[in-house]
């Protein structure tokens, strides 16, 4: 039996540094034993099968081997599809969400310090708005993603390694791993 993954690769395929295709993405990972891997877009979100005793270790094994196989040094965050789909369920910003491309679900590689989190809560971001959830950071940027102050401030205070995607790629995710 195994369990779905997702694998979410951190600053991968911006720009012309840190390229990875992800057809080589997938045989990478099932040349190391994960089962029928698919990746979604190309911006490194891959869903495979895992066996639950490699659970724990996953992450850092996939991270090893894109650098040691590819040539490419990214961060990867692993979620099971159940870990996923409570992000989902817990959607704190859905009632003012009325564009899932400009909201975005930030998961973070550990959870930041309360007062951390606390701080961004009070924060004024005007018609944006961030809330933290446990390994998840949740932003409404309704004038765009790019100039979000919200994201900004997240990314300087947090303390915590964090990779973004959109609501829909989320959504995407989940359904990949049967989550959704």
């Amino acid at each position: 039996m195994t369990e779905q993954v997702v694998a979410l690769l951190r600053g991968i395929n911006v720009g012309k540094a840190k390229r990875v295709a992800m057809a080589d993405l997938r045989a990478l990972l099932s040349g190391l034993g994960f089962q029928a891997p698919r990746t979604l877009l190309n911006s490194g979100n891959a869903v495979f099968g895992c066996p639950p005793d490699r659970l724990a270790g996953v992450a850092e094994e996939v991270r090893s081997a894109i650098a040691d196989r590819l040539g490419v040094d990214c961060a990867v965050l692993a979620r099971t599809a159940t870990e996923v789909a409570e992000v989902l369920a817990a959607d704190p910003l859905r009632p003012v969400v009325t564009d899932p491309s400009r909201y975005l679900v930030g998961f973070l590689f550990d959870r930041p310090a309360r007062p951390v989190v606390d701080e961004l809560h009070a924060m004024d971001f005007g018609a944006e708005q961030l809330r933290v959830l446990g390994s998840a950071v949740y932003f409404w940027c309704p004038d765009g993603i790019q100039n979000s102050a919200a994201v900004k401030a997240a990314g300087s205070r947090l303390g915590v390694e964090v990779t973004t995607r959109n609501w829909n790629t989320v959504l995407k995710l989940a359904e990949l791993a049967g989550a959704g």
